[in-house]
């Protein structure tokens, strides 16, 4: 045992010299950003981490021998994104998402969020596959149509992460607000389910399935989720109301998120639902006067500081993960072609799913336009994309779905402003 240790306390990637490496890092591009670029720090964040990618992308063909692009993977490979994000700070970034939803505004637009996050997701999955797999059998590479569903599935789904926080600087409406970020919290619940079950179809793993044991395994997983999130929420909620301690009342959140994600996991249903839910019920806490309420901002203030931590730490991997991805020409000219079918796919989805649902009125235009360009897509597409088995639809499909990730984070979120500026023009 004590060789095991001292072995693994020289080791240089440990876990606390990850830590550190990755802290320093984005400490560093964080004061670079503020000293030049001036962008929101997750963007310029971003920004610098892939023009570093592309640094050691650069000296690597240069000094081949110095195997810089290796070590840089092998460290992105200690990290593990896909585990690291849907396993872990997945848990902790929902839940403070949900916690800042109003939620007064969010059950007044219900009908809304609800048919934008399950039919507006399962639409945008099935117009998204149906353009990529005209658009691959037209230049020559036909991709078989289960593989586009999952190209479909990893970018349907709106990022929570980097919504809410567009959403915190921008100032829309808290209806609107609420209905964009109620359709981000839920959205990835139902792309990660519609993943998972495709990607068993596509590999042969899932051939056996049938149309009704698809339906069920969604409903377990959804309602499921949702209904677990409910209970744990609830429980948690009167362990909050029958003291006043901030200690408590952090530990108690902090136990909330991560167990109700874990629980979820091992009863076969949606952690992201699940957690939702959960912050959803959590928010509900404080929303009266007094010492709950003083209780309540001190906490909102410990998770606004966890919660921009990890944000800058999963926008710091984001941009590095662009040196797992494979420099082939074609799947950067179809990520040319995908990029605007992807916002197609995004309007057609949020009108037709919002028809019936109460988007009207002579606001309808400029709920559409801020719906479909703030679409922004971020850690979970990314996640969801690295985790691909590997092989030549991985190494088609990791880099057209990094490349609009890229693409929405960057161009969409800094001029998605200047939109919210000329369609809701401040007095």
């Amino acid at each position: 045992m004590t060789q095991t240790i001292r072995i693994a306390s020289h080791d240089p990637m440990d876990t606390t010299s990850l830590i550190a490496l990755l802290l320093t890092l984005a400490l560093g591009f964080s004061i670079a950003n503020h000293h030049t670029l001036k962008l929101p720090v997750t963007i310029g964040v971003l920004i610098f981490s892939l023009l570093t990618s592309l640094l050691i992308i650069t000296l690597h063909a240069l000094l081949p021998s110095a195997d810089l692009l290796g070590t840089s993977r092998r460290v992105l490979s200690a990290v593990d994104l896909p585990k690291a994000l849907l396993d872990g700070a997945l848990a902790l970034l929902l839940f403070a998402g949900a916690m800042q939803v109003d939620i007064s505004h969010l059950r007044a637009k219900l009908a809304s969020v609800t048919a934008l996050a399950i039919l507006g997701t399962v639409l945008a999955v099935i117009l998204l596959a149906g353009a990529a797999w005209g658009i691959f059998s037209l230049a020559g590479h036909p991709v078989p149509f289960a593989w586009c569903v999952i190209l479909g599935a990893i970018l349907a789904p709106t990022d929570p992460v980097s919504v809410v926080g567009m959403l915190h600087r921008l100032g829309l409406p808290a209806p609107l607000q609420a209905v964009f970020a109620g359709e981000s919290l839920f959205n990835d619940g139902v792309g990660v389910v519609i993943f998972g079950v495709t990607i068993g179809l596509a590999t042969g793993d899932s051939s056996h399935l049938t149309a009704q044991d698809v339906a069920l395994s969604f409903l377990r997983e959804a309602v499921g989720g949702g209904l677990l999130g409910a209970a744990t929420g609830w429980t948690a909620l009167r362990v909050l109301r029958s003291q006043r301690d901030l200690h408590i009342d952090l530990l108690t959140s902090l136990a909330l998120a991560t167990g109700t994600f874990s629980l979820a996991g091992l009863l076969g249903m949606s952690g992201p639902i699940a957690v939702v839910i959960a912050g959803l019920f959590f928010g509900l806490h404080g929303a009266q006067s007094g010492p709950v309420a003083e209780s309540r901002r001190e906490l909102d203030t410990a998770w606004t500081l966890l919660d921009e931590v990890l944000n800058v730490l999963l926008f710091l991997l984001i941009g590095f993960e662009l040196l797992e991805v494979p420099p082939l020409l074609f799947p950067v000219l179809a990520t040319l072609a995908i990029i605007p079918l992807s916002i197609l796919a995004r309007l057609l989805s949020v009108v037709l799913a919002t028809l019936p649902a109460g988007l009207s009125g002579k606001d309808r235009r400029r709920s559409l336009g801020i719906l479909t360009w703030g679409a922004l897509r971020g850690g979970i597409s990314v996640s969801l994309a690295l985790g691909l088995p590997p092989g030549e639809m991985r190494d088609l499909l990791l880099p057209v779905c990094y490349g609009v990730v890229v693409f929405t984070i960057i161009v969409q979120g800094l001029t998605m402003e200047r939109l919210v500026r000329r369609l809701y023009p401040r007095p």
